[in-house]
């Protein structure tokens, strides 16, 4: 309890350690997941949406996402320090979030065209539509919802591993963290794990209503008439 309170005191204090203030860390923790979130998407999606629009190569797509997710994420961005050099090590960083966040974002998008039902799609064929206008017409929008849901996912793995690129001078909340590591100021490193439970609380809650709202209103309303009490008429009782 009291090193809550220390680290409370910590947050509240301008004592900082030689590190940046919360405002500036804040601000490149998230440049750093925005940026990356960014590419991986620009890569991710359309390869998803490809791969749900066609159903061909899931199979590799999957396997893909799988060594993806499996690779060490903290010995990626050493391995690309040391490759890139200490000159690029923002690149370096940047490329590590990038590759955890391929996976979500694949799933999200190519799940998101599995889910819809089949004949809808074929309606949308049978009425002539092109591929063109089944896929933004009727695919994206219907699967925007666990797109989304993989995008929040992905933004929330990147935010909590962003914190390892202070352990190379880039920057971001993980600062405080690695910084009161070797000083015992451990009111400094749970102030800082702290900062980016809050980020990234705030952040799912963002995406969480963003999810909501991309349902679309002919699907959310027939939801909500599912999912509404059904009441039942009393046959009235003979005198």
């Amino acid at each position: 309890m009291n090193l809550i309170i220390d680290a409370i005191a910590w947050l509240l204090s301008g004592d900082r350690s030689k590190s940046d203030s919360i405002p500036e860390a804040l601000g490149q923790h998230l440049l750093l997941t925005v940026i990356s979130v960014l590419i991986a998407a620009a890569i991710a999606i359309p390869i998803g949406w490809l791969v749900g629009h066609t159903g061909r190569g899931r199979d590799a797509v999957v396997a893909l996402s799988g060594a993806a997710r499996a690779v060490p994420s903290f010995g990626l961005i050493i391995l690309l320090v040391l490759l890139l050099g200490v000159l690029h090590k923002p690149e370096a960083a940047v490329i590590t979030f990038v590759l955890l966040a391929i996976p979500s974002l694949l799933a999200g998008a190519y799940t998101g065209f599995e889910a819809i039902d089949r004949a809808t799609i074929d309606a949308g064929r049978a009425v002539g539509m092109t591929e063109l206008q089944v896929l933004w017409r009727i695919e994206v929008p219907l699967g925007l919802p666990l797109l989304v849901g993989g995008i929040r996912a992905a933004t929330l793995q990147v935010i909590a591993t962003v914190t390892l690129a202070a352990y190379v001078n880039v920057g971001g909340l993980g600062q405080y963290i690695i910084t009161g590591l070797p000083l015992r100021r451990f009111d400094m490193v749970l102030g800082g794990a702290l900062l980016v439970a809050a980020l990234a609380l705030a952040v799912d809650g963002l995406f969480a209503l963003t999810q909501r709202l991309a349902v679309p209103r002919g699907v959310r309303a027939a939801s909500d008439r599912h999912s509404a009490p059904k009441t039942s008429r009393r046959r009235p009782v003979p005198a």
